[in-house]
C-alpha cells in the first residue's frame, strides 16, 4: 500500500491500527464466496479515529473480464456484513472501501477496472448517469518497470521482482539480494521460507529441480550449471513467446474483423464499444462475431435477449 498505491489513497491511514476482518459472505455463486487467500483489513483513517477504511485485497493470476462486477458484489456484501454486525441504524454512514487487485500473470491485465466500461450503452445516453460506477485499483506486477523496482530496497519490491520473468544473470543477482536482505534483517524466518518457495517455483518453471535446498544452495546451483540452465531458459522462453505472439495476433485480427462487420451492419461504432472489443478474449470475440451476423441491433451483439 505504501509503495505501490497512489499516495492520496493511503494518506492518513493508520497502519499501526490494522485489523484483520473475518468475512462472512454468503452466496450461491462460486466467485462471491470469500477464499482463504483473499484478505480484508480494517484501517483507521487517522490515528485515533473511529472511522476505518476497509481494504479488500484480491489475488489474481489470470485475467478476469468481469473483475469489476465481482468488485461490486464483494463491496456490497461487505457493506451488508458491516450493517448487520454493527447494527447500523437510519442516519448512519457506511465505512469507505478500497479493493486492491494484485495480478501476477505473465500476460498484461486487459480487463476493465470500472463497471461502467462494461455497460452496453453509450456515455451520452439518458440512462448512463444511473449506471453503477464501481472501480478497483490494479497492481499489475508484470507491468512494473524492472529498473524502478531494482531501485527500491524493500521486501515488497523484491517479492514483485521475483514474480517477474528474468534472465539467468538477473535471477542470480536477485537471489543474492534476497539472501542479503534476510541476513540484514533477523527474525523473519517465516518470510524467508516463503521467498525460498517462490524462488524454487521460478526455478521449476525453467526446468531446474531445487527441492530440499536453501537459498544459498540455489544460488550455487545456478553458478555450477549456468550454461545448461540458460539454454533451458532460452528454449522455454522462445516457445512461450511464439505461442503468445500467435495467440495475440489471432485475437487482434478477430477484434478488427468484428469492428469492420459492425460498422458495415450498423454504421458508426462508438469508441467505448471499440475499446471493449479490443480488450476481449478470443473466445468472447468469436461469440460476438457469430451474433453480429444476424443481430437486430448493436447492443444485441454484446447482450443478447434471454
Amino acid at each position: 500500500m505504501r509503495e505501490f498505491v497512489p499516495r492520496e489513497l493511503v494518506a492518513g491511514l493508520d497502519f499501526s491500527g490494522m485489523q484483520r476482518v473475518n468475512p462472512k459472505f454468503h452466496s450461491n455463486r462460486r466467485w462471491a464466496r470469500r477464499r482463504e487467500g483473499d484478505v480484508i483489513w480494517r484501517l483507521p483513517i487517522h490515528e485515533g479515529s473511529d472511522i476505518c477504511l476497509y481494504l479488500l485485497i484480491e489475488f489474481q493470476s489470470e485475467n478476469d473480464t468481469w473483475m469489476a462486477v465481482r468488485t461490486q458484489v464483494y463491496q456490497g456484501l461487505l457493506w451488508q456484513q458491516v450493517i448487520d454486525e454493527q447494527k447500523l441504524e437510519a442516519g448512519s454512514r457506511l465505512p469507505p472501501l478500497l479493493l486492491l487487485v494484485l495480478y501476477n500473470g505473465e500476460r498484461r491485465w486487459k480487463a476493465a477496472t470500472t463497471t461502467r466500461e462494461l455497460v452496453a450503452i453509450s456515455p451520452d445516453s439518458a440512462p448512463w448517469p444511473w449506471q453503477p460506477q464501481v472501480r478497483y485499483y490494479l497492481v499489475d506486477i508484470g507491468a512494473l518497470a524492472q529498473n524502478e523496482l531494482a531501485r527500491r530496497s524493500s521486501l515488497v519490491a523484491l517479492l514483485f521482482r521475483l514474480e517477474q520473468r528474468h534472465s539467468p544473470e538477473r535471477v542470480t543477482a536477485l537471489v543474492e539480494e534476497v539472501i542479503c536482505w534476510f541476513q540484514q534483517h533477523a527474525g523473519y524466518d517465516r518470510l524467508q521460507g516463503l521467498f525460498t518457495e517462490l524462488i524454487r517455483e521460478a526455478f521449476a518453471g525453467r526446468g531446474v529441480n531445487t527441492s530440499g535446498v536453501d537459498l544459498l544452495e540455489m544460488k550455487n546451483m545456478i553458478s555450477i550449471d549456468y550454461d545448461g540452465w540458460q539454454e533451458r531458459w532460452l528454449a522455454k522462453g522462445r516457445a512461450e513467446g511464439l505461442a503468445e505472439g500467435e495467440a495475440k495476433g489471432k485475437t487482434e485480427g478477430k477484434a478488427e474483423a468484428l469492428i469492420s462487420l459492425l460498422v458495415g451492419r450498423f454504421g458508426v461504432v462508438a469508441p467505448s464499444w471499440r475499446k471493449r472489443i479490443r480488450r476481449a478474449e478470443l473466445a468472447t470475440l468469436e461469440r460476438w462475431f457469430k451474433r453480429a451476423i444476424d443481430a437486430p441491433d448493436l447492443p444485441s451483439v454484446f447482450n443478447p435477449p434471454p
